[in-house]
């Protein structure tokens, strides 16, 4: 089975970015956000429910959902979260897990926000944190979303403490710098650790052939 890195780390610390340098050395990615908008799809069964829970007006003009909308509604109002959570996560956990069973390369870059608090570690036999200052997540992820400070805000508190996702590393980044200043020395490390990766997936796999 293909050894499965969990990559994980608050909003605006830059998780996507990391993640797509992993993918141009040819790994694959399985990202729990692009998941998550396959299951709620235009016409999507899924999508259907939302609606009738929601009201039309949670649609964006071209009838998908409006996320930014969904989004403002879930963070005031955690009974609304807690019901959207269970409509959606059992759902986003099986395409996920099916993606997982159906890849063939040595290791594959699970990359998931919510690694941690949905308890999907489980899943990974090792995990990559990106980590990042308060302060920077707010700055970037303001002027990435264009949202509310109050949200982010709201978002951050409803993920694990920075020191609580850290506990939890086998392998960190520390992507505090913009990209432009800091891009070589990341690469750099994302290049160490594809390497690295590389051979903890050939030992693993290694040690299946031996135990079979």
């Amino acid at each position: 089975m293909t050894y499965v890195v969990g990559l994980t780390g608050g909003i605006g610390s830059g998780k996507t970015t990391i993640a797509n340098l992993f993918a141009e050395l040819g790994v694959p990615l399985i990202d729990a956000d692009i998941v998550a908008r396959q299951v709620v799809a235009k016409g999507s069964p899924l999508l259907d429910k939302i609606v009738e829970h929601f009201g039309v007006d949670i649609l964006a003009e071209n009838g998908s959902l409006d996320r930014a909308r969904l989004r403002q509604i879930i963070f005031n109002q955690s009974q609304e979260k807690h019901w959207l959570n269970n409509l959606l996560h059992p759902a986003i956990r099986q395409e996920m897990l099916q993606q997982i069973q159906q890849c063939s390369a040595p290791y594959l870059l699970f990359v998931v926000p919510l690694l941690i608090e949905n308890n999907l570690i489980e899943i990974c036999d090792r995990v990559l944190v990106i980590d990042v200052d308060a302060s920077i997540q707010l700055e970037r992820a303001s002027k990435r979303d264009q949202n509310k400070i109050e949200i982010i805000k709201n978002i951050m508190a409803s993920q694990v403490s920075r020191a609580e996702r850290l506990r939890y590393a086998d392998d960190v980044i520390e992507n505090n710098m913009p990209l432009e200043q800091g891009g070589e020395k990341i690469k750099m490390q994302v290049s160490e650790l594809h390497q690295h990766y590389l051979e903890l997936a050939k030992s693993k796999e290694s040690q299946c052939q031996k135990s079979s």
